[in-house]
């Protein structure tokens, strides 16, 4: 498979990467990212794109380390940590 130029547009800036991934595969990561991206401008009072983009991308980080904890993890007790942590980073943002 070739490398494709795909062409990103998110939180008011754009740029071209190259990628020998499947199109349909990269869609689906870009989709995953611009809808986490929106769930933290809906849910958070930062609008600054660096800050979203740093939030999202800890949400995303949270996303992963939850499917890869130990099953005697209490999930609710990660959600419970995760916000408090986010709130903490919300708070010293603004």
């Amino acid at each position: 498979m070739g490398k494709e130029q795909v062409r990103i547009q998110m939180l008011g800036t754009s740029f071209t990467i190259q990628t020998d991934e499947d199109s349909v595969y990269l869609s689906r990561i870009l989709d995953y990212v611009h809808d986490r991206i929106t769930e933290v401008e809906g849910s958070m009072a930062v609008k600054d794109p660096l800050k979203v983009a740093i939030l999202t991308a800890i949400l995303i980080t949270d996303d992963l380390f939850r499917q890869k904890a130990p099953s005697g993890q209490d999930e609710e007790e990660i959600k419970r940590i995760t916000r408090s942590i986010m709130d903490r980073i919300e708070n010293s943002l603004q």
